[in-house]
C-alpha cells in the first residue's frame, strides 16, 4: 500500500539514461522530485493547467524586508499545501543569501503522510533572471 500512495513516475528535472530510458522516481524521491517541480513552475506556465504552480515567480522581492520573506513563505507554503497531498507542510521560512543577494533560500519542511518520514529541501529562488 506504501509504494501506491506514494507512488512512482518521471524523474525531475526529466533526463534520459545512456540506454535511452527516462530515468523514474519512486517513493520518497518522488515525492521530492513534485515539490521541487511545483516550486519550479510558474502560475499560467501551464497552457492546460494555468493555476498549477508556485506564486512565488510573481513575486517582486526587495533587499531582505521581511514582509517580502515572509510572503514567499507563504506562497511556498500555499503552493504545496494545494498541489502535493501526499505531505504535511512542516515547517517553510526564506533568508536572502547575503552573499548574493538576488538569492532567496527557502527552506521547507515537510513530512509523507503514509510513512510518517520527515524531510528537508532548501529550495533556491533568484530574483533575478539569469543569476545562477
Amino acid at each position: 500500500m506504501r509504494a501506491e500512495f506514494v507512488g512512482a513516475g518521471w524523474g525531475f528535472p526529466v533526463n534520459v539514461e545512456s540506454d535511452g530510458t527516462v530515468t523514474r522516481a519512486a517513493d520518497d524521491q518522488c515525492i521530492k522530485d513534485a515539490v521541487w517541480l511545483i516550486l519550479s513552475t510558474a502560475k499560467g506556465e501551464r497552457v492546460m493547467h494555468p493555476d498549477f504552480g508556485c506564486g512565488i515567480h510573481d513575486m517582486v522581492l526587495g533587499a531582505t524586508a521581511s514582509t517580502a520573506l515572509g510572503q514567499a513563505a507563504a506562497a511556498v507554503r500555499d503552493a504545496l499545501v494545494r498541489w502535493e497531498p501526499r505531505i504535511e507542510v512542516v515547517d517553510v521560512h526564506a533568508e536572502t543569501d547575503p552573499a548574493t543577494p538576488a538569492l532567496l533560500l527557502i527552506h521547507v519542511r515537510y513530512r509523507v503522510r503514509s510513512t510518517n518520514m520527515a524531510f528537508n529541501l532548501v529550495y533556491p529562488f533568484y530574483s533575478e533572471k539569469g543569476v545562477a
